[in-house]
């Protein structure tokens, strides 16, 4: 049993006797969990090396040495798991990492377990009560603001100060492979006209990365930035879908509303913040420097690879590494004022563009307010996303031998 509150770390250097290749997003380092069901069987948790899903409510022993009722694993959340707590969870990837390592002779009990991928439906694996969007990256804030203001002072007074976010809509996150539907709402054809009403004409995505609280706090009770990682349980990855032209007209004085709250697409996988920890790396430098409350030293991003395909393509290649404010701090401040989060709560990084162009985390970007537009293989351009348009992220850390990758994320463009 693994009981204290240290980061536990997979050894990179361990095999499974599940093959896989090693550009496999899941080797036996990752161990993420989710939620799944087979047929017309209920939703149970599951784990995943390879292609191989792991049954958590079938594994020989799993409850036993945790302690804890195999109910847990039949459900159609991790919310009561992570309930538990770190520690459990830490124990869960151990005994996954023995029992599936190619040290262990005794495989037959726990070959049971497991499920082609192809045979299942992987489900939200989060019931999440409250969802955060930040704007975290400073080159995407810049671009926005160039276009859209000042070039010469693209960043708002506040951007360096604070991380900049707002209340985004929990009850329209769909898992990877939910069809987007094209919103509709008021918008302004041109400069001076009244709205019409009318079918989005700009849709766009927002490459971004999303954080799950593992572990809440008292109402009028911060979490201080030292303690922020002890709440944060892991990663997805995340699309907020965005309607530019809803969004132009709406978000004077209070900002997103329509624009935003119709859909955001999530990937099934909850990768652990553990598995990621080799792969911290420094922030960007914060100049000037943050209030003491949101002074951070360290290693506090993380260095996964970020990619865009539209319609199987490549259109973008980012990186997690060059957010400006890093999610612990986003979380530090959201609960300065004493908000209380509570497990399951999603908090989304906000747009994630590099300094390139062909890092630039939207189409809003990439197309450069539509004056760039993006070439597709078959001689097709895009300056938004057009009814039928598959959009998809994906996202790896790379290791030596191995990757810790986060699966699909994505969606197709329906009318």
């Amino acid at each position: 049993m693994i009981n204290n509150p240290s980061v536990l770390n997979i050894d990179p250097n361990l095999k499974s006797w599940i093959p896989y290749s090693e550009d496999s997003d899941f080797p036996i380092q990752n161990l993420p969990l989710g939620v799944f069901s087979r047929n017309q069987d209920p939703k149970k948790l599951c784990s995943i090396i390879g292609d191989q899903i792991i049954d958590l409510s079938s594994l020989a022993g799993l409850s036993e040495a945790l302690g804890i009722s195999n109910s847990f694993f039949t459900n159609n959340s991790l919310n009561p798991l992570m309930a538990h707590g770190k520690a459990t969870l830490r124990n869960i990837r151990r005994y996954l990492s023995e029992v599936f390592s190619t040290q262990n002779l005794n495989r037959a009990s726990f070959e049971k377990s497991l499920i082609p991928r192809q045979q299942v439906e992987l489900h939200l694996p989060i019931q999440c009560g409250d969802y955060t969007d930040f704007y975290s990256s400073k080159e995407h804030a810049t671009n926005v603001g160039i276009m859209f203001r000042d070039p010469a002072n693209a960043l708002l007074p506040n951007w360096l100060h604070l991380p900049v976010g707002y209340h985004g809509r929990a009850s329209s996150i769909v898992v990877s492979g939910t069809p987007v539907v094209r919103p509709a709402g008021q918008i302004v054809s041109k400069d001076g006209e009244p709205p019409i009403y009318s079918k989005s004409r700009q849709l766009d995505f927002e490459l971004e990365m999303a954080f799950v609280v593992g572990k809440g706090n008292d109402l009028a009770h911060p979490i201080p930035l030292s303690q922020t990682k002890e709440h944060i349980h892991g990663l997805m990855l995340f699309n907020d879908w965005s309607a530019r032209d809803i969004q132009k007209w709406e978000y004077v004085p209070l900002g997103p509303f329509l624009g935003k709250n119709f859909c955001s697409t999530i990937s099934p996988w909850l990768i652990d913040l553990d598995a990621l920890e080799p792969f911290a790396v420094e922030n960007p430098i914060q100049d000037p420097q943050p209030l003491d409350y949101l002074h951070q030293t360290g290693k506090n991003n993380y260095n996964i690879e970020l990619e865009v395909l539209l319609n199987g393509h490549p259109i973008s290649h980012s990186n997690t590494k060059y957010l400006y404010w890093s999610m612990f701090q986003q979380l530090a401040h959201h609960t300065v004022n004493g908000c209380n989060m509570r497990i399951g709560d999603i908090c989304a990084s906000g747009t994630i563009s590099g300094p390139t162009p062909n890092s630039y985390g939207s189409m809003l970007e990439l197309a450069w307010k539509g004056t760039k537009p993006i070439t597709l293989p078959d001689g097709s351009t895009r300056v938004f996303l057009q009814d039928g348009d598959q959009l998809e992220l994906k996202a790896f850390a790379q290791g030596n031998g191995f990757r810790i990758g986060f699966g699909e994320c994505k969606g197709t463009i329906v009318s």
